[in-house]
């Protein structure tokens, strides 16, 4: 097992790998055409025996065929073609574009022993052309008997032109069987077919009998009893085994029994040679008994007593070798599909895969929906990046504006640069969107300097009167000012970071999304990989893929964001620097003019008392020279 599925990886990724080779286009009416490859190697031990005209059952799903929507009604636009010169012939059983599954029938000339691959495409794509789908024709002249067990059918029919119909039956069809529908028996009678010469046993052809069957428990039941008057062949079960039973005119030979898997939908057969009965349980033969078959035109009974499901019944009378059933079994089987399905290929010419689209056709819903959340946040992401650089630019651009300005001013006339603003442009500040796009620059009105500027400034007007350095400045006061200016930079540095926890949660949260997505996708791959069955790379590729798709997406989210995020950030470090240089800037030249004010004031106050003094002298003196007269 571990062999095959290595085998089947690897062909699968080298197909992948390999670029599409141009293939002659079969008609042009047809738009669309996908190349099919059988490996008969994954069968286990390689087939030996050359197999002709071999009906091989095709599972469509969306991991492996995303272009329902492409087919006409029921499929009957679907033309198999043999190296685009043969036509192959097919069988359509069920076509459902709105629950993306499909199964139909094809034959296949040969199936080469010992070569492990054969090719053949398949063309779609052409609502006018007249349904092809021919059951009988992909059936060989030894199958006498195929019953699909279609939804609708009061009685089991045959697909092979040998119309060997049910003549009674008392099953219900369970819509969810093996392939398709199956037949449920209840343990009462079971299916009847009436002796028809195309069911003749004949000792040098041998008689083949086959179905998939399923059962929950163990019981006594005849699967099959080929009967013609003492004469019979008979499938039976007892307990949770399964034998086979062949009585001739004189004798009685039965295998032994072979243990079933209860629950477990298994392939059994049962081949009469001239001189041997085998049973065969999925594909091995499991048990033998020597006989002598005689020739015999029997009625046919399946299911008497039993309990349990039988899917795609089918008899030949011919002995299958055992080649063919294994091949039956495994290309029936989900297991071990035997179908490596290439990519969809539009267009005469036979144009490469648009891997795109592939991927987009393979998304399911979660995947949609993660895609959609990361494509919210991307939008979002891009216009806090956008804003945000333009307002930086801006605020930049402004503060080497006010800057230039401010050096030409002195602290007497601290105040000449401030100017009150209007309410309309403090609305337009209040936003960040408004502020990019609409925002004046005729007076510094970006610039967050300018505003840690125009907060000194208020204050000085508040506290002193005007908005120049006052003659004296406490200790309190030089506080009360740092306290106005220190809150305007907080203020600034808000507004600088305005929105970039938006950023932060793009650049954490997007991958995540997008695992949650990727995790989502790759558990609905492997559930519809359990309900179909279909283990190829081709049926799991595009599903992996489109459940990648979401990571991909978070990581389109949260790569940008994080570049964006790192670069905005220290524009906005650099620019807090430069508020907080100019605070201390703002506050050394207030410092300074007081206490160059305060020092001019002592040294006129001193002046002004010597002065005094020396006036007091003389007057005195000259009240005493008055006196001496």
């Amino acid at each position: 097992m571990n062999k095959t599925i290595h085998k089947t990886l690897m062909l699968g990724l080298f197909s992948l790998l390999m670029p599409s080779l141009a293939l002659a286009w079969w008609n042009n009416d047809w738009s669309s055409h996908k190349l099919l490859t059988l490996d008969a190697g994954v069968t286990g031990a390689d087939i030996q025996e050359t197999l002709t005209d071999v009906p091989v059952l095709l599972r469509l799903h969306t991991g492996n065929f995303g272009y329902f929507t492409e087919l006409a009604e029921n499929g009957k636009d679907l033309r198999f073609m043999l190296n685009d010169q043969t036509a192959l012939k097919f069988a359509i059983d069920k076509i459902e574009p709105a629950a993306e599954l499909g199964l139909v029938w094809v034959n296949l000339p040969t199936v080469r022993g010992g070569v492990s691959t054969d090719t053949f495409s398949m063309y779609y794509g052409n609502a006018q052309v007249a349904d092809a789908s021919d059951s009988p024709g992909i059936y060989d002249v030894n199958q006498t008997l195929v019953f699909h067990f279609h939804e609708g059918e009061a009685l089991p029919q045959d697909a092979t032109a040998y119309a060997s119909h049910a003549s009674e039956s008392k099953v219900v069809i369970d819509p969810a069987g093996w392939v398709g529908a199956a037949a449920s028996f209840n343990g009462q009678s079971g299916v009847t077919i009436n002796a028809t010469p195309a069911l003749a046993i004949h000792p040098e052809q041998g008689w083949t009998f086959s179905t998939w069957l399923k059962v929950d428990q163990a019981q006594n039941a005849v699967l099959l009893e080929a009967k013609d008057g003492t004469q019979q062949l008979t499938l039976n079960i007892q307990g949770s085994a399964i034998s086979a039973t062949y009585r001739g005119v004189q004798t009685e030979v039965k295998t032994a029994g072979a243990p079933l898997n209860l629950s477990q939908w298994q392939h059994v057969a049962v081949s009469a040679y001239a001189d041997k009965l085998i049973v065969y349980l999925n594909g091995q033969g499991v048990a033998q008994a020597p006989i002598q078959l005689q020739a015999m035109n029997p009625s046919v009974t399946m299911g008497a007593n039993f309990i349990g499901l039988l899917d795609e019944v089918q008899v030949a009378k011919q002995a299958r070798s055992a080649d063919w059933l294994k091949f039956q079994y495994r290309s029936q089987s989900p297991d071990f599909n035997l179908i490596d399905f290439g990519q969809d290929e539009t267009g005469g010419e036979a144009e490469g895969p648009n891997y795109f689209v592939i991927i987009l056709q393979s998304l399911t819903v979660d995947g949609w929906v993660v895609i959609a959340l990361c494509g919210v946040m991307l939008v979002i992401s891009t216009l806090v990046m956008i804003n945000k650089g333009l307002l930086l630019r801006r605020a930049r651009q402004d503060n080497a504006a006010f800057l230039k300005q401010y050096r030409t001013v002195d602290a007497e006339h601290l105040s000449a640069l401030d100017r009150e603003e209007s309410e309309d442009e403090r609305e337009i500040e209040a936003s960040e969107i408004l502020s990019a796009w609409v925002g004046k620059h005729d007076h510094f009105q970006g610039s967050p300097i300018y505003h840690i500027y125009h907060a000194g400034v208020h204050e000085l007007k508040i506290n002193f009167g005007n908005g120049n350095a006052p003659i004296a400045l406490s200790p309190e006061a030089l506080n009360l000012v740092r306290t106005r200016l220190d809150a305007a930079v907080v203020r600034e540095n808000q507004k600088l970071n305005n929105n970039m926890v938006l950023l932060t949660i793009a650049i954490s949260g997007g991958p995540f999304l997008g695992l949650l997505g990727t995790v989502m996708g790759v558990m609905i791959t492997f559930a519809v990989i359990a309900a179909t069955g279909d283990v190829n790379i081709n049926s799991i590729a595009p599903g992996i893929s489109g459940a990648l798709a979401a990571t991909v997406a978070g990581l389109a989210v949260a790569i940008p964001a994080l570049f964006a995020y790192n670069y905005l950030l220290t524009q906005i470090k650099e620019i807090t620097a430069d508020m907080q240089v100019f605070t201390d800037e703002f506050l050394a030249m207030i410092s300074k003019r007081a206490a160059d004010l305060q020092r001019i004031d002592k040294q006129l106050t001193v002046t002004f008392s010597d002065e005094l003094i020396e006036l007091l002298v003389e007057r005195i003196a000259a009240k005493q020279t008055e006196v001496s007269v």
